[in-house]
């Protein structure tokens, strides 16, 4: 069996060694596409020993991706981006083990751990991605490409670090092709998600709203990226805050918490939806008040899966803080230490330095 590294790059000498020393005891050959570097990357693939070849940009990332895969020869493909490496302890000889265990063809997930700045400083979320590709599988999307055809995605054991967040907002940059995208394919809900997750993170709120009711409109149940769009959906809402927002909130939660209610980042928002509807009006809403403590234990029950994708600590040290806030203004006290301690003992910075103030 053989199996090849295919990445595209540009300007990518602060990460491309990293990536490449973490991902070569997997792979037989590294390829690297270049796509018009004017800095050391070019030197730093080649001193790894990849081959390199040539693309000129094109504004379409699925065609640079697609030639790169023609340049493989593999029997599969692990497709990463230069600011992504692979976790230590991952084994070629598990892998090969995985990959022969599954007949037809199909797509390897790996976990990836996104690191990203937040008003708390570092916080990090998981997804599954397809990106172990068999054999003749391509590329389809002019950005936030995806494998073409609907073979279905695996999880293997390969999980990596993402850090190009912590460096570089590529929103604006992604901006214009996602337009351009949408404009192209208005009915799709995956480009209409993907516009209004840029969009919030440039904090174009309002801008983005459209979108995500365009997206909530249009994508299926078992669209894969339908979750993590409803919570960003969601936090939108929560973010503007006006009456008619949390109204339009309440009936997603409504809608949604069934089937969404056992995924921790579901139950967080959630959380956070009936904390801010009570406060907008004590007195028409006081009768939510125990459904903030209901979410926040189920958020605990839930606990991390990152298998499912989300925010870590939103199953764990993010949720039991929450709690002992919530126990602390409620009067609790004991049950408010209990939580922050609980949070604190995951190293949540915020719980211990509520503890020292408690203390105090």
């Amino acid at each position: 069996m053989k199996i090849n590294l295919v990445m595209i790059v540009k300007n990518e000498e602060r990460s491309l060694r990293k990536c490449l020393q973490a991902a070569k005891p997997l792979v037989d050959q590294i390829i690297i596409v270049d796509t018009g570097s004017s800095d050391k990357t070019v030197d730093i693939a080649e001193d790894m020993g990849a081959v390199i070849r040539k693309f000129p940009w094109g504004n379409d990332f699925a065609a640079a991706r697609n030639f790169a895969l023609s340049q493989s020869d593999a029997d599969w493909n692990l497709v990463l981006d230069a600011d992504e490496y692979i976790r230590p302890g991952s084994s070629r000889g598990r892998l090969e083990q995985v990959l022969s265990s599954r007949k037809g063809k199909w797509l390897g997930g790996i976990t990836l751990y996104d690191s990203y700045p937040d008003e708390g400083g570092i916080s990090v979320s998981t997804s599954v991605l397809p990106r172990l590709l068999p054999k003749g599988v391509c590329y389809e999307g002019r950005i936030h490409e995806q494998p073409a055809g609907n073979a279905p995605c695996y999880p293997i054991p390969l999980q990596a670090d993402h850090d190009g967040y912590l460096v570089a907002d590529k929103g604006e940059r992604n901006l214009p092709y996602l337009e351009q995208a949408v404009a192209e394919h208005p009915k799709d809900g995956y480009y209409q998600f993907q516009l209004a997750s840029t969009l919030r993170n440039l904090k174009r709120l309002e801008e983005s709203l459209p979108h995500f009711r365009e997206f909530y409109q249009m994508t299926g149940k078992r669209e894969a990226y339908r979750p993590r769009g409803l919570v960003l959906y969601l936090y939108t809402l929560l973010d503007l805050g006006t009456d008619l927002h949390l109204d339009e909130a309440s009936e997603i939660v409504k809608q949604e918490e069934n089937g969404l209610g056992n995924w921790s980042d579901f139950s967080f928002v959630c959380g956070l939806f009936y904390m801010k509807r009570v406060l907008s009006d004590v007195q028409r809403y006081i009768g939510l008040l125990p459904n903030i403590e209901r979410c926040y234990l189920r958020c605990l029950k839930s606990g991390e899966r990152p298998e499912l994708g989300g925010v870590v600590g939103t199953g764990s040290f993010k949720a039991a803080y929450n709690l002992g806030a919530w126990y602390e203004v409620s009067g609790q006290n004991e049950l408010a230490v209990k939580y922050y301690k609980q949070a604190a003992k995951e190293g949540y910075g915020l719980a211990m330095e509520r503890l020292k103030e408690i203390n105090n």
